[in-house]
């Protein structure tokens, strides 16, 4: 109930005093903050080993048979010179430029290792950062970043976003976010598109084919297209040996994770909207085959992010292979 108005006069005296509330136990305190929140821990990264005998075993191998195809060009070709010169010196031409096509391969190959442990390397060290790090060596991170990315045309509005903010920025986190949002954002969105398209690929081509072989030979196939084209949009396109690299660690992490089998939710939605008894046994394993395509390219998405996930969420099942049940679903009421 509220009270009438009414005038006083501005004397002291005249004034009257307004009743003390009466005391309870009821004490109210002011809430106090932290000024800077809590940064969630990061995950522990593994160490690598120095040593690996597999390392030492696949060296001597190599340096053996790189011997032995030495001693056997060299003999062929001095065979060739004794019986006739041209011959030997077509031999000759022929090797030279076979070691000069070598040598190139050989160079990819070492500038795709070396770029995927450099990717690596960054997001191990944006992983440190995020732990407890300072603002120069984010700043580091975000300066490798657009280094990384200098030849790159789509990214050149979102370097220059960055290059923008870092003055503005004055945390370790802030500095990630932003570079998150300005680089890996457009790259991210691209990725998922690529995986869901590679499901949907994957889960039509092996509903309807009619052997299992097919099946086999088309999922490996699709599969490594797959690794191929996000590597690409992160970090560059690996030869052959830096693809088999990639998907050595991109099972590694699926081992890992525990991401092996299909996502409990989607799986929970196809087995509960009762699919499985709707469809045949070929269309559910496309479906399943579908599921299982779009995990592994979400692990080589993992895997080649030159940043941890900061303020984005990572991608889920649901992301990128939801509308296989609702298509699969589609095609079992027609």
């Amino acid at each position: 109930m509220s009270k009438a108005p009414r005038a006083v006069r501005l004397d002291a005296s005249s004034i009257e005093a307004e009743p003390m509330p009466r005391e309870t136990g009821i004490a109210i305190l002011p809430e106090s903050e932290p000024f800077d929140p809590v940064e969630p821990a990061a995950v522990p990264v593994k160490p690598r080993r120095g040593f690996s005998w597999g390392s030492l075993f696949v060296a001597g191998l190599s340096a053996f048979l790189t011997l032995s195809i030495g001693v056997w060009a060299e003999r062929t070709i001095t065979s060739l010179m004794n019986e006739s010169p041209v011959l030997g010196y077509a031999a000759l031409a022929a090797a030279a430029v076979a070691l000069l096509a070598l040598v190139v391969m050989l160079g990819r190959v070492l500038r795709d290792i070396l770029r995927e442990r450099r990717v690596e390397a960054l997001r191990l060290r944006a992983t440190e950062v995020l732990a407890g790090g300072s603002l120069d060596q984010a700043k580091d991170i975000a300066g490798e970043l657009r280094r990384l990315y200098a030849s790159r045309p789509e990214t050149a509005k979102g370097r220059a976003e960055l290059e923008d903010s870092l003055p503005q920025l004055f945390a370790a986190r802030d500095v990630l976010t932003v570079a998150e949002r300005s680089l890996m954002a457009p790259l991210d969105a691209a990725a998922q598109v690529q995986i869901a398209l590679a499901a949907r690929r994957v889960s039509l081509v092996t509903a309807v084919s009619p052997r299992a072989l097919i099946d086999v030979v088309f999922v490996l196939v699709a599969c490594a297209r797959l690794l191929r084209a996000i590597a690409g949009i992160y970090a560059g396109r690996p030869g052959a040996l830096g693809l088999l690299r990639l998907a050595r660690q991109v099972l590694g992490h699926l081992v890992v994770t525990g991401g092996i089998a299909a996502g409990d939710a989607l799986v929970q939605q196809v087995v509960g909207q009762g699919l499985a008894a709707r469809l045949s046994a070929k269309l559910g394993e496309g479906v399943l085959n579908g599921l299982l395509t779009a995990r592994i390219g979400l692990a080589a998405l993992a895997v080649c992010r030159p940043l941890p996930f900061v303020e984005a969420q990572p991608p889920t099942l649901s992301d990128v292979a939801s509308d296989l049940a609702s298509w699969r679903g589609g095609a079992a009421s027609d």
